[in-house]
């Protein structure tokens, strides 16, 4: 079954009339703090370079659906850094601060939604057996539950920040803790699927060994084409953008504890050393470990792959 149609159109609209909310609010009680160029400049760079990367293994193999979120949010970064350089030439423009802000912020969410269509794809190609022991959440399942978490928290941080514009003291009080409230579930869901991902390869070890040991007939070539049957490596793989994502997580609701006077809001190398740099080494795997090398192509419907044979055969569909 496909990455339902429904939730990727809403997830777009929702999440930016969330965020554009919560930022208007924030930008708005904001103390201005002007970005760095060279920085920005080096970000703009690197993340503009993995885009084009990016977009050549998507044209170059195969054009599968389920990667034009790593492509456009990679894109849709780079252009939040390039916004970012504007900021220091204008630092009191709203609508160019709400521009970098929301590239910027909305993008991960794309990120998340690529690593829980990888995982329920993981755990079908394995077989139905395979999915349904290791998995504590039903594979076709994971993608939904957990976008549909991500816009449920935004809303709950879009609510906090309307709050923060009333002149009400007591209600910018409210809509801090609102907000703190939507970040703490929305790092509780993303632990979750991080757990999920954990449990997934330790009941496959302890429960199917024949398929944990299972290696692959070949060895691992990057930047190639052809399929490759060792499933490790992308859960490996998948695994560690699970770790960049939740050091990002983790420093944004620090971020917000201390507000946009603390000490780490005021002090950029914060922002590229525990956000940017974690999120662009991550994704970039993806450009070596790319992901439907391991899935392949097999036609909507297939159900499993042979795991005692010679050679794996790859699973289209979810």
């Amino acid at each position: 079954m496909c990455f339902p149609i429904m939730t990727t159109r809403l997830l777009p609209v929702l999440t930016f009339l969330a965020l554009l909310s919560s930022v208007v609010a924030a930008d708005s009680n904001a103390t201005i703090v002007v970005p760095a160029v060279l920085p920005a400049v080096v970000a703009l760079a690197l993340f503009g370079l993995s885009g084009i990367a990016l977009w050549i293994q998507f044209f170059r193999i195969g054009r599968n659906a389920y990667m034009l979120p790593l492509t456009i949010g990679m894109t849709a970064m780079a252009g939040g850094f390039a916004a970012r350089i504007l900021v220091h030439k204008s630092p009191t423009s709203l609508p160019i601060n709400i521009t970098t802000t929301l590239l910027i912020l909305l993008s991960p969410c794309l990120f998340l939604a690529l690593d829980y269509m990888i995982l329920g794809r993981l755990a079908r190609m394995l077989g139905p057996e395979v999915a349904n022991k290791a998995m504590f959440i039903a594979p076709t399942r994971v993608a939904k539950i957990f976008v549909w978490s991500d816009v449920a928290t935004f809303v709950i941080q879009a609510l906090g920040g309307s709050m923060l514009t009333s002149h009400d003291a007591d209600k910018q009080n409210l809509g801090n803790k609102v907000i703190l409230i939507g970040l703490a579930l929305q790092l509780a869901s993303f632990t979750l699927f991080v757990s999920l991902v954990v449990v997934f390869g330790f009941r496959v070890k302890k429960h199917f060994p024949h398929v944990w040991h299972q290696k692959g007939t070949g060895s691992f070539k990057a930047l190639r084409a052809d399929h490759v049957d060792d499933w490790h490596i992308l859960y490996y793989t998948l695994a560690l953008t699970c770790v960049a994502i939740l050091i990002r997580s983790i420093f944004r609701m620090a971020e917000f504890i201390q507000g946009h006077t603390g000490y780490i809001d005021t002090h950029e190398v914060f922002f590229y050393c525990f956000d940017s740099l974690p999120l662009w080494t991550g994704m970039t795997l993806y450009f070596v470990v790319w992901p439907p090398r391991f899935l392949g192509n097999m036609p909507k419907g297939a159900e499993s792959m042979e795991l005692t044979s010679g050679r794996s055969r790859g699973y289209e569909g979810i």
